[in-house]
């Protein structure tokens, strides 16, 4: 209670460290070592024209890329199914009277746990997947060339370009969630409203809406809409189409692990810019509706609903 008083949005943080804690464990923890199980006991075949002196880089920069890339896959898949039912989850143990009782607004309250969970936690988990691709890359690099070579891995550019993925991807997952949003806050809203049919009520008026649109105007712009909002966060979250990063052979992975800083400085400006469109304008305006509506849902009728 005193942490409450005196830092609410702290002790919200806590909550959700204290109740996701051992699953965000597992999550980190089975990737990586299964991943290095792998990697240390199974069979690993190279092409003979490509065992050179680049081949190292190239398994470390691969190693470092996919562990960030699979953690952030994991984490933001696990994200979306805890969000979905984050207003409902006090519910389920009969504590929503508790926690509506305690001196934290209710925006604050929705707001927080939503934040961590699309935010907070798979830029944590990205950060932890960097570690793990270091040693994975350990593992294989140690493997293929000896232990040696890893350690004289021009570790001043792969590290560089390690954390610049980072950047790069915890940018694009801010990006990725402005887009998402609109949809993000409304399958919180209606499970909130019809439980576990939230989301199959809005699968449904999704379909419906843009076949009666297509009947009525010859377009279906509802889906047209949602297809423009995803088509838009995966953009955003890698690969904003202004800048590429392609390595076809062994022999560019020097030069591309120097660039790998740049392209992601110039991706992530293009990324930023792709937001001068009016249907975040749109998309946000809707978006803080739904949690206008959640607010007013929890306010009113959250603890009787129960």
């Amino acid at each position: 209670m005193n942490a409450l008083h005196s830092s609410p949005t702290l002790a919200l943080l806590q909550r959700e460290w204290l109740q996701h804690r051992f699953s965000w464990m597992l999550m980190l923890l089975i990737p990586t070592g299964l991943a290095l199980l792998g990697f240390s006991f199974g069979q690993l075949q190279f092409d003979p024209d490509e065992l050179n002196e680049r081949l190292p880089v190239a398994v470390a920069l691969a190693s470092v890329g996919g562990a960030i890339g699979l953690h952030l896959v994991i984490w933001w898949l696990t994200s979306m199914i805890i969000v979905t039912g984050l207003a409902r989850r006090d519910h389920n143990d009969r504590s929503i009277e508790f926690w509506l009782s305690l001196p934290v607004g209710h925006a604050r309250s929705l707001a927080v746990p939503l934040a961590v969970h699309l935010l907070l936690a798979p830029a944590a988990a990205m950060l932890a997947g960097l570690v793990a691709g270091l040693a994975v890359s350990l593992v294989v690099v140690s493997r293929v060339a000896g232990f040696e070579t890893w350690l004289a891995l021009p570790w001043f550019q792969v590290l560089p370009a390690g954390l610049a993925i980072v950047a790069r991807l915890t940018l694009g997952l801010v990006l990725a969630t402005v887009w998402l949003s609109p949809l993000i806050l409304a399958s919180v809203l209606l499970t909130a409203w019809f439980r576990r049919w939230g989301l199959v009520i809005l699968a449904v008026g999704v379909g419906l809406g843009s076949l009666l649109l297509d009947r009525l105007f010859g377009q279906p712009m509802l889906s047209d809409l949602i297809g423009a909002w995803l088509a838009n966060a995966g953009q955003s979250v890698a690969n904003s189409g202004q800048s590429s990063l392609v390595v076809q052979n062994i022999s560019d992975v020097q030069g591309a692990l120097a660039y790998v800083p740049a392209w992601a400085w110039h991706d992530g400006l293009a990324a930023i810019q792709l937001l001068a469109s009016p249907l975040v304008v749109g998309g946000v305006a809707f978006a803080a509706a739904c949690f206008a509506m959640l607010v007013h849902w929890r306010r009113t009728g959250a603890g009787a609903a129960g």
